[in-house]
C-alpha cells in the first residue's frame, strides 16, 4: 500500500534550503520515493490551516518512508534543514 509524507515549510534560509533541496531529492529517490507535489500555488479553501509550502512524497510503502527518514543519508541532512526551515511533517498511508 502506497504511503505519503506531507511536509509544511516555512523557510529561514533561502540558501541553505537550496543546498538541502539538492541533497534531499537523492535520498528521496533512493529510497523509491518521488515528488508529486513541491512548491506550487496553495488555495485554502475549508479551515484555518494556512500552509506556506507544500511537499507531497510518494512511496511504495510504509516501511519504505521510514527507512527513508531513518537512512543515514536524511539524518545526515537533520542540521541543515533546522538550519534552513521550520517544516511539519505527516506520513499517511493511501488506498
Amino acid at each position: 500500500m502506497s504511503a505519503y509524507v506531507i511536509t509544511d515549510v516555512e523557510i529561514t534560509d533561502a540558501d541553505l534550503f537550496g543546498q538541502f533541496f539538492e541533497r534531499v531529492t537523492g535520498t528521496v529517490e533512493a529510497h523509491g520515493g518521488r515528488f508529486v507535489a513541491r512548491g506550487g500555488e496553495i488555495e485554502v479553501r475549508l479551515g484555518s490551516w494556512t500552509p506556506r509550502r507544500l511537499a507531497i512524497i510518494e512511496f511504495g510503502s510504509m516501511e519504505q518512508v521510514r527507512a527513508w527518514l531513518d537512512s543515514p543519508e536524511y539524518t545526515a541532512l537533520d542540521d541543515l534543514r533546522s538550519r534552513a526551515a521550520n517544516i511539519n511533517m505527516v506520513v499517511t498511508e493511501g488506498l
